[in-house]
C-alpha cells in the first residue's frame, strides 16, 4: 500500500490544490474536467494531526434532518463532497468505495458509514440524491442542504468547494476538492485522506483496517 504521513499544513496545502471542475450532466457533449497534476499524491495519507469531524446538520435522502456527528459517532466513516451531475470523478470515486465495501462481511458493511455530501444542493434534492446513490450503493448516506453550510463544513477538512457556475457554453461547472476523508471509530477524528487516484484495490486493502481505526 502506498502511504505517507504528512504534517497537517502540508495536507491542507495539497487539499486546496486538488480540485476538480465537473461540467454538465449526462446530456453534456464534452464534460468539463480540470484536475490539478501532482505526481507526489499517495493513495493513503495518514495525518499526524487528524481533522475534527464537521459539525454539519443537513438533510438526508428521506428529507429528514441528519446530524453528522451524532449519526456517525463511534462508527468508521468515509466522507466525500461531490455532486450527482459530475460526469467522471464523483461517480468513479463512489463506485470504487462501494465495490471495495462489498468485500467486507455484512456486519462490517452495516457498521461502516459512507457519506456523500453534495456540492450542488440546488439540483441535488433529497430525491435526486437518493435516486443516484441507489444505483451505486443504497447504504451510502446522501446529504444536501444550504450551500454555505456545506462549504463551511468542507473547509474544516481542508476541502475547497465553489458555488456551481455556468461556463461560456452554458454547462454547469462545480469545482470541488476530490478527497475522501476516513474517520476513526475510536476517536471520531479524520485521520486518513485519499485522493482521486485511489483505486478499488486501495480501498479493498485498506477498509478492513479503517473500520477498526487502524492505519492503512
Amino acid at each position: 500500500m502506498r502511504k505517507k504521513t504528512f504534517a497537517l499544513a502540508a495536507v491542507l496545502a495539497a487539499a486546496c490544490l486538488t480540485l476538480s471542475a465537473c461540467g454538465g450532466g449526462a446530456d453534456s457533449d464534452k464534460p468539463v474536467t480540470v484536475v490539478s497534476e501532482d505526481s507526489s499524491r499517495q493513495a493513503a495519507t495518514v495525518l499526524d494531526k487528524p481533522f475534527e469531524k464537521p459539525d454539519l446538520v443537513l438533510t438526508d435522502t428521506r428529507g429528514k434532518k441528519y446530524d453528522l456527528r451524532e449519526q456517525t459517532a463511534g462508527k468508521p466513516t468515509l466522507i466525500y463532497f461531490g455532486y450527482t451531475h459530475c460526469p467522471d470523478v464523483c461517480p468513479l470515486t463512489m463506485n470504487n468505495v462501494a465495490v471495495a465495501k462489498k468485500q467486507l462481511s455484512q456486519a462490517e458493511q452495516d457498521g461502516l458509514r459512507v457519506v456523500f455530501v453534495t456540492t450542488d444542493p440546488e439540483r441535488d434534492t433529497p430525491a435526486a440524491l437518493g435516486k443516484w446513490l441507489k444505483g451505486i450503493d443504497p447504504q451510502i448516506v446522501g446529504l444536501t442542504g444550504d450551500f454555505d453550510t456545506i462549504q463551511a463544513g468542507a473547509r474544516t477538512l481542508g476541502i475547497s468547494i465553489d458555488p456551481p457556475t455556468k461556463d461560456k457554453d452554458g454547462k454547469v461547472v462545480s469545482t470541488h476538492g476530490t478527497q475522501v476523508v476516513a474517520f476513526s471509530p475510536k476517536s471520531d477524528a479524520g485521520y486518513v485522506l485519499y485522493g482521486e487516484d485511489a483505486t478499488v484495490d486501495d480501498y479493498t486493502k485498506d477498509l478492513p483496517k479503517l473500520i477498526k481505526g487502524e492505519n492503512p
